[in-house]
């Protein structure tokens, strides 16, 4: 099943299964299902049209999602870098944000770069 462009798994509750859609955790997923009247524990190919069609509704009023919530944070990230912060210069230079040690730990930003123990040092000649 499909919502909002993005494949829902079949096999799972509605509450797991909403949470593959950008921007929709558990937290907003549980919302969601209670404001459509629908019972979280219930499968995702059991829903019928009319559930699936609450739920449609209810995401495109109320959550932002997927392309617009994409567009929104890359615009926020934007506006710190125009504005000179230091959050935005981070981003720049595709640094850890929220202050993490990069001496070691910032491999996922970084790439996998291991630097080896004796990769700076020149190699002496003992003749």
């Amino acid at each position: 099943m499909r919502i909002l462009g993005v494949t829902i798994p079949d096999n799972k509750s509605v509450n797991v299964a909403l949470t593959y859609i950008y921007g929709v955790g558990p937290v907003v997923s549980g919302n969601i299902l209670k404001n459509s009247g629908i019972k979280p524990t219930k499968k995702a190919k059991e829903l019928t049209a009319e559930e699936t069609n609450k739920i449609i509704s209810y995401i495109e009023k109320h959550v932002p999602v997927e392309g617009n919530l994409r567009q929104q944070v890359r615009r926020n990230i934007q506006i710190l870098k125009e504005n000179g912060s230091y959050r935005g210069s981070r981003h720049a230079r595709r640094l850890p944000v929220h202050g993490q040690r990069t001496k070691t730990n910032s491999r996922t930003v970084r790439g996998n770069v291991r630097k080896t123990a004796g990769s700076g040092k020149r190699k002496v000649d003992l003749k």
